[in-house]
């Protein structure tokens, strides 16, 4: 594959990385279908590298990134700080103890078993607030999906695939290689 970073954005490029991160076309997806604004209250679990964090809290007002891997927040907040973010607060804490923050517009869930966290993200978000899964398989899809349907008045599930294209003086055509499915999204509106 050609080098996939030229497809990261900028500022995201000088970050250490560990785990997976969530790429910008879910990103973009989650910002989209949440209206996601400058005045917007974000809790995001499964930190990772805290890609999704960042890339929220260049919109949001703020947010709390919720990490239980202890290597995984250091590494987080290590590179929101490397950005300057006052507005980004990763936690080294399983989000399966509880929310503290309430109200809020959007809760992402990138985690196993985040289904499990469904209950405690429609007890924290604000009404007409979100609650999106991102979930690499659709067996893990269905779980959220079903769990979400029990209490979320509006529940959808998307998937998005992105596709690069070589543009040549003779003609053009889609590459040979490309990053289709990274994760399914569910959103769950409260």
């Amino acid at each position: 594959m050609q080098n996939l970073e030229i497809r990261i954005p900028h500022i995201m490029r000088k970050l250490r990385r560990g785990p997976s991160v969530m790429l910008p076309k879910d990103v973009g997806m989650i910002v989209s279908y949440t209206c996601l604004g400058r005045d917007s209250l974000v809790v995001d679990a499964g930190a990772g590298t805290g890609f999704n964090a960042i890339m929220l809290g260049r919109i949001a007002k703020k947010v709390v990134s919720y990490e239980r891997r202890e290597d995984f927040a250091k590494l987080a907040a290590e590179n929101v700080k490397s950005l300057g973010m006052k507005n980004v607060k990763v936690k080294n804490a399983d989000i399966m103890d509880g929310i503290e923050e309430k109200d809020l517009d959007l809760i992402t869930l990138d985690m196993p078993e985040s289904e499990k966290a469904v209950p405690l993200a429609h007890a924290a978000l604000k009404e007409g607030g979100y609650c999106v899964g991102y979930l690499p398989n659709v067996e893990q899809a269905k779980e959220f999906f079903l769990e979400a349907q029990k209490s979320f008045r509006e529940v959808f599930m998307l998937e998005n695939m992105v596709r690069e294209y070589e543009v040549r003086d003779f003609g053009v055509r889609p590459k040979h290689v490309g990053l289709m499915h990274t994760a399914y999204l569910v959103f769950a509106r409260k």
